[in-house]
């Protein structure tokens, strides 16, 4: 078997393929880099690890507390670690002592200026300066939101972020000869059925337990997607509804293979092998990933009428994902407009 090399990546903060940043243009037309705060889930006092905050700390004083805040909006530690990192060139920038009061949107310009050219043969990648950006938004925006500073720094910050290119999605064809040719192995169909009709990631896929499926009601079977604590991500759990038909093709499965415990106990490259059979099978020409099944999922979910906001219910993805995908998705499904 051919090893497959295609790689799934994980969403990061932002994502774009260029973005230049010119000092001209970085402060025009706000746009949205960050999380809607929803003022239901303003607490009533101050949490404890920002009573003390106010707009004469220090910014390196702001770390902690920035640190627990991340924490507890459920950021995924890859967000939290690249954030913290963020921070901390800024404030070696700044200067640990400087007042986040005083800190102007002259200063944050000047930080990303140096950032972007201060270092003559090492330019950033436009994704790293695209985070840096979305980094400034998010710590700005949650110290103005907390009355701890009275005008954000960051609020006009704009970034052009072209849209990249769109995926060769399945075909409604090639769907169907996807699926007859998976049925040839019940481990395969219910892999591609899972990912075909309920939209799950790789990494979600590998992370099923026999208990998170409920055939209880065989008419009506649903799956759970659970995380470790661990992780962060207890914000993207959700349940989801599967046709009726999933009931007897996970029974399958489980007679032919013997699955007691996690659904597919095998590394993501044997699932990678797995799919690819079926895709050499069907006689699928086109480059197909899991991710691809998943993107053609999202898109036939707005094609048959689902909302922007059900579909990313349905996906779990994280606000900083829902950025890109919104948009690539909403392309996807209905071109012309």
């Amino acid at each position: 078997m051919q090893k497959d090399s295609e790689q799934e990546t994980q969403p990061i903060a932002v994502q774009t393929e260029e973005a230049p940043i010119e000092q001209d243009n970085l402060f025009g037309t706000p746009i949205v880099l960050d999380d809607q705060f929803d003022e239901s889930e303003a607490p009533a006092s101050p949490p404890e690890h920002m009573a003390a905050l106010n707009e004469q700390t220090s910014l390196a004083a702001c770390a902690g507390p920035y640190r627990q805040e991340l924490m507890l909006r459920g950021k995924s530690n890859y967000t939290v670690t690249c954030f913290l990192s963020d921070l901390k060139m800024l404030i070696d920038f700044m200067g640990a002592d400087i007042p986040v009061g005083r800190i102007t949107k002259e200063n944050v310009t000047d930080w990303l200026m140096k950032l972007k050219f201060g270092t003559p043969g090492m330019t950033p990648a436009p994704k790293t300066m695209a985070r840096r950006v979305t980094f400034l938004k998010n710590f700005f925006t949650w110290l103005e939101r907390e009355h701890i500073i009275r005008e954000n720094p960051s609020a006009s910050l704009t970034l052009e972020r072209p849209q990249p290119p769109l995926p060769e999605l399945l075909t409604d064809d090639e769907v169907r000869q996807l699926m007859e040719a998976a049925q040839e192995d019940a481990r395969c169909h219910c892999l591609v059925y899972l990912i075909l009709r309920a939209g799950l990631k790789k990494e979600e896929v590998m992370g099923l337990k026999v208990h998170h499926i409920d055939l209880i009601d065989p008419h009506n079977p649903l799956v759970s997607i659970r995380f470790a604590a661990s992780t962060n991500k207890q914000h993207r759990e959700r349940r989801i509804a599967l046709p009726a038909e999933f009931t007897d093709i996970f029974h399958r499965y489980q007679q032919d293979y013997h699955v007691t415990d996690v659904v597919f106990p095998c590394t993501d490259r044997n699932l990678n092998y797995i799919l690819a059979r079926a895709v050499s099978a069907a006689n699928i020409k086109k480059r197909v990933t899991l991710q691809l099944l998943r993107d053609t999922f999202a898109v036939q979910q707005l094609r048959d009428g689902i909302s922007l906001d059900g579909l990313r219910e349905k996906l779990g993805l994280s606000d900083e994902a829902w950025l890109e995908s919104k948009e690539k998705y909403r392309r996807l499904a209905f071109p012309a407009k």
